[in-house]
């Protein structure tokens, strides 16, 4: 009877931990395709904000509008700002991410090769003891033959 394989409990805890950080990895790749989103809309707002501004400022506006739509635009830039440090943070998370499945990735790797040689391992001796077995086996009606055909 073959021995088990002694790492196993390993394995399976390697393997946990790779589920665990490919869940994380894509939480963390959502996170950052919503902040590349909210950016983009944040982006395209104050374009479209922009665009009537100078409309507004073409057909003449007061000095109190002029004020409140750059005064706007302003808080939009700053927003915008914020979010690309938030996207460029999210980018950095993933990366981290990444980086911590790989590894888990290329612990659950190791251990699969180790179990693999092992099991190679035990079918080897298993093969050579059924070989030993039958040898003897056959020895043995070899050996009762002579015995039987002599008397």
């Amino acid at each position: 009877m073959s021995k088990p394989f002694p790492l196993k409990p390993l394995l399976e805890l390697s393997q946990t931990r790779m589920d665990d950080a490919a869940r994380r990895l894509g939480e963390l790749i959502a996170s950052e395709q919503e902040g590349t989103r909210k950016l983009e809309l944040l982006q395209n707002y104050r374009d479209e904000y922009e665009a009537r501004f100078f409309e507004a400022a073409r057909n003449g506006i007061s000095p109190d509008e002029w004020r409140n739509f750059s005064a706007f635009i302003g808080r939009i830039d700053e927003a915008i700002a914020a979010q690309k440090t938030n996207v460029e943070r999210s980018r950095q998370m993933t990366v981290a991410g990444q980086n911590a499945w790989m590894t888990q990735r290329n612990k659950v790797k190791a251990f699969d090769t180790l179990q693999k040689r092992h099991d190679l391992s035990e079918a080897r001796k298993e093969a050579r003891l059924e070989q030993r077995q039958s040898d003897e086996h056959s020895a043995k009606r070899y050996a009762n033959r002579e015995d039987s055909g002599e008397s």
